[in-house]
């Protein structure tokens, strides 16, 4: 058994779109580079916001292994019930004591490694949660109790969020990984102490689009400052997101590469 594991991060799917590029495009991605483990931020996998637990269940049909989240994580209501035993669908640690789900759990790979996922919350432009440095320490810190290899979701709006919790946790975590802002970022390298890091994922939906919804009706609400609806976009779609390689025994990561992949 290789002291090496693979592990595929899929940036945030959109709607319909993004489930169909995932469906088509994931097994060949598999096969290629021999992946390991698949997580998938799924927290617009219904229309664009939210997850309800048949698209749950759905993506994890196809591979996917677990599924973080975010600020979208109760936008269909149906999820709450759901979510509450179900640790490969996982919300934000940082939310208060109280909100059902879990923050983080431990998984085996598919050569039999165990893996920590942490999904934390940015608080700069967003909802008002516990402080994702603190709460994020103390949940590595049990993690590490069980394995070296783990992988941060840190879905947040700013930039310097994502950069700061990065480096917050270099030689703490295997990666870091940003989510949200849906625009694939370019900056992905392994910091000092060997922890993988990439501001944004990117997205799993379509690039004829603002970040995934029908333009013509952005730049309207943009224009005319009117309330209406977001449409997911359909055309130009893409699969998005990071490659990493990660030593099993010290957990930290090798090699990160970004994934871009049109259906």
């Amino acid at each position: 058994m290789s002291d090496l594991i693979k592990v595929f991060f899929i940036g945030d799917i959109i709607g319909r779109s993004g489930r169909s590029a995932v469906k088509e495009l994931l097994p060949d991605l598999l096969e290629k580079h021999t992946i390991d483990f698949v997580i998938a931020n799924g927290e617009n996998a219904a229309g664009g916001f939210g997850i309800t637990p048949a698209i749950a269940e759905e993506l994890l049909s196809i591979d996917i292994d677990v599924l973080t989240s975010g600020n979208h994580i109760w936008d269909k209501k149906e999820i709450i019930d759901y979510i509450r035993d179900k640790k490969w669908l996982l919300r934000p640690a940082n939310y208060p004591e109280g909100a059902p789900g879990f923050g983080w759990s431990v998984f085996k790979t598919k050569s039999n490694i165990k893996i920590g996922i942490l999904n934390l919350c940015g608080r700069v432009f967003m909802d008002s949660l516990d402080c994702p440095f603190t709460v994020g320490s103390k949940a590595v810190k049990e993690i590490t109790q069980q394995t070296p290899v783990i992988i941060v979701d840190m879905h947040a709006e700013t930039t310097s969020e994502k950069a700061a919790m990065g480096w917050f946790m270099d030689g703490k975590v295997s990666a870091v990984i940003g989510t949200h802002t849906h625009v694939q970022t370019a900056d992905e390298r392994i910091l000092p102490q060997g922890t993988a890091f990439v501001t944004d994922a990117g997205m799993t939906g379509a690039m004829n689009s603002v970040i995934g919804m029908q333009k013509e009706i952005v730049l309207e609400r943009f224009l005319t400052q009117m309330p209406r609806k977001f449409e997911v976009a359909t055309k130009d779609i893409v699969m998005q997101g990071v490659v990493i390689s990660i030593e099993s025994k010290t957990g930290k990561a090798t090699t990160i590469e970004r994934v871009n992949i049109p259906l």
